[in-house]
């Protein structure tokens, strides 16, 4: 008979014995669903059961460094074709296309600071009647704004009348100095009138009427609307003060603002299309006439002036408009929006390269438009491009890659057999 302690010891044995055991086991079988389930994410193409096995590898593909970039990774990702039409691939060949960039903005339409007219007069004096009264109003050129008192012109009317008289007896003087006096007497007074803008047509009445009149006119010097008014009846004004700023609005400016990115493509001379939401359905057309030199740091744009004909003065200064800015930029590769995966630090397309196989692609993009993506290097043309799906493409290839890390000695031929053969791997023997 065995003693009571030997058997507890032979029991406890076998017990820690059963625990490892079932520990081994389970950590066996554990490995094996994981790499079981990892195979089943990226399914390889095999032949049809009873054929000869074959591993298929991606077809060799041939880059020319200066118009390709080098695979974003080493290798491309196989997914089946059922996977393909459960997450709905599709592709389209990279093309050359002719490529118009629009630049699309919002600006205001602005005087033409070339057309503005500062009124002042050229003498101290008094108005004593204005023509034009309110802020707003529109004037024609030669129109009367105002006429005004001064003793200067008073007197300067009645030394043209004596220098007149004088020419007129003394005309045919013995003294030719004498008449020559009188001449440049009355020319001196007519320069007077002309210098403080005292037109024409006033002198020759003072000539024929001889009479001293006691305010003159003055006249709007161009056409356009009073932006500012700073006079009023019964002012005493000095040629000092500013009395009338005129706005000339055949002509008028929108400043657009257009992002830092997009000034390189804006060159002066190019035609723009402008709409205003005050006129539907009507369409402007303006040049780009300058680009400002100071850049705008809370929206990082840059103002751009575009130049309008307005015959009609319909676009008034404050009006908001919408700017498209065409620019053609000729014939260039080409691939749909939907192409491109944009990681912020680098661009990536997949390429089909047939019987299953995708390979990632770094490229370098240029100007996004309508019709897609520039392509400035990365691929060529006719190549497959993935448009849609490739999210999905993605992260096959990045479980591809996360896996080969994990477990770089893994032998994908053996792997492929096992899954056809149906064994799981790290159960055979």
């Amino acid at each position: 008979m065995k003693p009571t302690h030997l058997t507890n010891m032979t029991a406890q044995g076998w017990s820690r014995l059963s625990v490892i055991g079932l520990l081994i086991v389970l950590i066996v079988v554990g490995i094996g669903a994981y790499w079981w389930y990892m195979e089943t994410l990226s399914v390889p193409l095999h032949h049809a059961p009873g054929s000869e096995e074959k591993t298929v590898s991606p077809p060799p593909t041939t880059q020319n460094p200066k118009t390709s970039g080098s695979p974003a990774k080493s290798k491309g990702v196989m997914v089946s074709a059922q996977k393909q039409q459960l997450i709905g691939v599709k592709t389209e060949p990279a093309t050359i296309k002719n490529l118009t960039h629009t630049i699309r903005t919002v600006g205001q339409v602005e005087v033409d600071e070339r057309r503005l007219t500062h009124m002042h007069t050229k003498l101290d004096g008094w108005v004593q009647k204005l023509y034009v009264k309110f802020t707003g109003e529109q004037v024609r050129k030669d129109q009367k704004l105002f006429e005004i008192y001064s003793p200067e012109l008073v007197s300067t009317q009645e030394e043209y009348l004596l220098a007149l008289k004088a020419v007129r007896s003394l005309g045919d003087s013995e003294f030719p100095e004498i008449a020559q006096n009188a001449k440049s007497l009355l020319e001196v007074t007519r320069q007077r009138f002309s210098l403080w803008d005292i037109t024409p047509d006033h002198i020759q009445d003072l000539k024929q009427t001889g009479k001293v009149l006691r305010t003159l006119p003055l006249h709007a010097p161009s056409s356009g609307y009073v932006l500012h008014m700073a006079v009023r009846e019964g002012m005493h004004v000095t040629p000092a003060m500013e009395l009338y700023t005129l706005a000339d609005l055949s002509s008028v400016w929108v400043l657009a603002d257009v992002y830092e990115y997009e000034i390189p493509l804006v060159e002066l001379g190019q035609e723009a299309t402008v709409t205003l939401s005050y006129f539907p359905g009507q369409t402007f057309t303006g040049k780009v006439t300058y680009v400002y030199p100071i850049l705008e740091t809370k929206t990082r744009t840059v103002k751009v002036r575009f130049e309008l004909p307005n015959p009609t003065w319909k676009l008034k200064p404050g009006m908001f408009a919408n700017v498209d800015l065409r620019i053609p930029r000729g014939k260039r590769l080409v691939v749909p929006t939907t192409a491109v995966l944009d990681s912020g630090t680098e661009q990536l397309v997949f390429i089909d390269q047939g019987e299953g196989m995708f390979e990632p692609r770094n490229v370098t993009v240029g100007v996004r438009t309508r019709e897609g993506y520039e392509i400035v290097n990365g691929i060529t043309s006719g190549e497959m491009v993935v448009t849609r799906g490739n999210f999905l493409v993605d992260s096959e290839s990045n479980l591809k890659a996360a896996t080969e890390m994990m477990m770089p000695g893994m032998d994908m031929g053996k792997k492929e057999k096992n899954e056809s053969s149906g064994a799981m791997p790290g159960m055979q023997h």
